[in-house]
């Protein structure tokens, strides 16, 4: 009996269709699978390049691409379009292997002999070759085939190569991409081909080729497992590792490693698979994030992944502040948590009773980001200490009464017994660095990014030095809290153990386009002090561009949206794939409203409330982190919404504190785009945010 394999690229075709319509290629895979001769229903095709290409057809209107190979019952569906589409994306294209990796590469053969007819000629001796310094012999090792050899020996210029982005054989520009960007040969092995295949490639076993991505290429038994597949495209590969995140994953690291990435790279899955894989040779682990819905998304996706309750036993999924405030009850005793209104207060009355020049954010902020953040105890320590990132600069005497205000709400705290996230923290450090036995063997840390260093000695105290002991997953373009850390300031270093992560599973190459275009021209640095850049950052699926709308009024944007989310509805999508954030907890909870009030269903999800199946998710940009949705649409991107006043610091009060401020809530719009697979919808009333950068196009 036939096999008929699904491509991702075919799942992205398909979830563009009307529901009968992929009711209609359901019924014609079923069809194929039930007999016994799959040449029954596949056509020959005419005037192309590979002879292994088949079509079959689905209705009047629609035809699927299939790849066949000369020998078996294994078939790859890999598209589905219009008739004339179809035959028009195969007509040129031609199916190989890349002998590096053993994996089924389709390029556009056209496209690269033109290129090499046009670059044929007389060669410029003034200008050196792009790859002049690389042997025939490592290009072929990287898995560089015959033709893309002509084509990189021709090139002399990184934008000619950039300019056929998804026309080659993926693999194979990822390789040239990464030695023009200045990266070694063994690099590229290392970052860009993975693991090796150990055994022999057959460059015409287009089968062999096809199970070794099961990532790109799933086997589906019948019809109902195929349709819960459109349903949920990226459900499947949810948990799964490209070779690069497996190697992050399973690696051995002699101290503290980390793993970083743009949006969707896997970063979490591989916290995920590092998580289970240490657990399952005996290891106590804290798997931990910032926040407890974060903290819930890990512990949902670990039992997709994990069903072994032993395993599972021995790993903690838990946030930071958690770990800390359990440590204290327990060694500690009981203690009464400042709410943030009553902290705002008591800092409100020691500005005023002191008569300080100060405002009560710019002194809580102080404490935080100096004090706490570099465990100063005295006021010498704090009169010398460095105030990187505080852009107001301070005298002596300054210091002095900022130290003597410190002093007196740290008395205060004392006095009423109470205690904020931070200073639970500081106890917790203190309780399990004098422990004989640490907590855990391992802590695995994601979106590392928004920790302050007061939960950075937490993890630090909760596991001992050595193997193995720390491993950090985080993208500091992705910061929505005002906590900016150097790991070498901690004493965690991880020169030499750091893997990059380049390729997003998540979205469209659209929608990450434009996120990042977003981001231009902004400055960020990783954890480890160096220069953080999106620039390598890509997705392989592509799908509509973005679309932006202006509205004259706020209830005008709502009544749009409302016709967006209709529209995202009447083409199958359903409701809980659907994401709406805003910045404000008042415009999202009127959004749920309108959208409840014309029919569709909608819930609003807050610190302790999840969604449920059957309901259009409503919620802030900053509850969206973690999470991801078919179809996303980010509202009152507005001029006064969008960055929040009272969320930047005045430009005359302090202009470092104000320049990262914006910066932090740029990141919040970059953030709730990228939670989008297919469909993003951006919109505002009155004049547009100044992040949108509009006037450029």
């Amino acid at each position: 009996m036939p096999r008929l394999r699904i491509h991702q690229d075919f799942l992205q075709d398909l979830i563009r269709l009307e529901r009968p319509i992929q009711q209609k290629v359901v019924d014609t895979i079923a069809k194929f699978e039930q007999t016994a001769h799959a040449g029954a229903h596949l056509e020959k095709l005419n005037d192309i390049r590979d002879e292994r290409f088949k079509s079959i057809r689905i209705g009047r209107k629609y035809r699927g691409i299939v790849l066949a190979p000369k020998s078996g019952d294994d078939f790859t569906l890999l598209r589905v379009d219009t008739h004339d589409e179809a035959y028009e994306w195969v007509r040129h294209r031609r199916v190989s292997v890349n002998m590096a990796v053993g994996h089924v590469e389709i390029r556009d053969d056209a496209i690269i002999d033109d290129t090499i007819e046009g670059l044929t000629g007389d060669p410029d001796e003034s200008v050196r070759p792009l790859y002049d310094h690389i042997s025939d012999a490592d290009l072929i090792r990287l898995g560089i085939d015959h033709q893309m050899l002509r084509f990189a020996r021709m090139l002399t210029d990184v934008a000619m190569l950039e300019a056929l982005d998804g026309k080659l054989p993926q693999i194979q520009y990822d390789v040239l991409f990464g030695l023009a960007a200045g990266m070694s040969p063994e690099d590229v092995w290392n970052d860009v081909v993975g693991s090796a295949v150990r055994e022999k490639i057959d460059p015409e076993d287009l089968v062999a080729a096809a199970q070794r991505m099961p990532h790109k290429v799933a086997l589906v038994e019948g019809p109902d497992e195929l349709m819960e597949l459109f349903a949920k495209p990226f459900a499947r590969w949810r948990v799964y590792l490209h070779p690069l995140q497996r190697e992050a994953a399973f690696r051995s690291y002699t101290g503290a490693a980390q793993v970083t990435g743009g949006p969707g790279t896997g970063k979490t899955v591989v916290a995920l698979h590092r998580a289970r894989h240490l657990a399952r040779k005996g290891g106590r682990v804290l798997l931990t994030t910032f926040t407890a819905t974060l903290a819930r998304s890990l512990a949902e996706s670990l039992r997709l992944l994990e069903n072994d309750d032993e395993i599972l036993s021995r790993i903690d999924v838990l946030t930071v502040d958690q770990v800390a405030r359990r440590t204290v009850n327990e060694h500690v005793g009981k203690f009464a948590l400042l709410r943030d209104d009553e902290e705002k207060e008591i800092w409100r009355r020691i500005v005023r009773h002191r008569s300080l020049d100060f405002t009560e954010k710019f002194l809580r902020e102080e404490w935080r980001q100096v004090v706490l953040a570099q465990g100063i105890t005295s006021s010498d320590g704090y009169l010398h200490a460095r105030r990187t990132g505080r852009g107001r600069r301070l005298g002596p005497l300054q210091r002095a009464q900022i130290w003597r205000a410190i002093a007196a709400f740290e008395q205060e705290l004392t006095d009423h017994n109470y205690r904020t996230f931070e200073t639970i923290c500081v106890e917790a450090t203190r309780v399990l660095s004098g422990l004989d036995t640490r907590t855990y063997d391992h802590v695995i840390v994601d979106e590392a990014q928004d920790l302050h260093p007061v939960r950075w000695r937490v993890l630090r105290a909760a596991v001992p030095e050595g193997p193995n002991a720390l491993f950090i997953a985080s993208d500091t373009h992705q910061r929505i809290y005002d906590n900016r850390v150097s790991l070498n300031s901690l004493g965690i270093q991880v020169a030499g153990r750091s893997t990059r992560l380049r390729i997003n599973y998540r979205t469209t190459e659209e929608i990450l386009a434009w996120n990042c275009a977003m981001l231009a021209g902004e400055k960020f640095d990783g954890l480890d002090g160096q220069r953080a850049s999106l620039t390598a950052c890509r997705s392989e699926v592509h799908g509509d561009k973005p679309e932006l709308y202006g509205a004259s009024t706020k209830n005008a944007e709502l009544a749009y949206l409302v016709d967006i989310v209709r529209s995202w509805l009447d083409v199958g999508v359903q409701p809980e794939e659907i994401g709406i954030a805003a910045r404000s907890e008042t415009l999202g909870q009127s959004a749920a409203e309108a959208l409840t009030r014309a029919g569709a269903a909608a819930c609003y999800l807050s610190r302790d409330r999840d969604g449920v199946d059957g309901q259009v998710r409503v919620t802030t940009m900053h509850r969206m982190k973690g999470l991801e949705f078919r179809c996303v649409a980010v509202i009152g991107v507005g001029a006064h919404q969008l960055p929040a006043a009272n969320a930047v610091t005045p430009l005359e009060e302090d202009e470092t504190t104000h320049r990262n401020d914006l910066q932090r809530e740029r990141c919040l719009l970059f953030v709730a785009g990228t939670r989008a697979r297919e469909r993003l919808h951006i919109s505002w009333h009155g004049e547009p945010s100044s992040f949108l950068n509009l006037s450029s196009g």
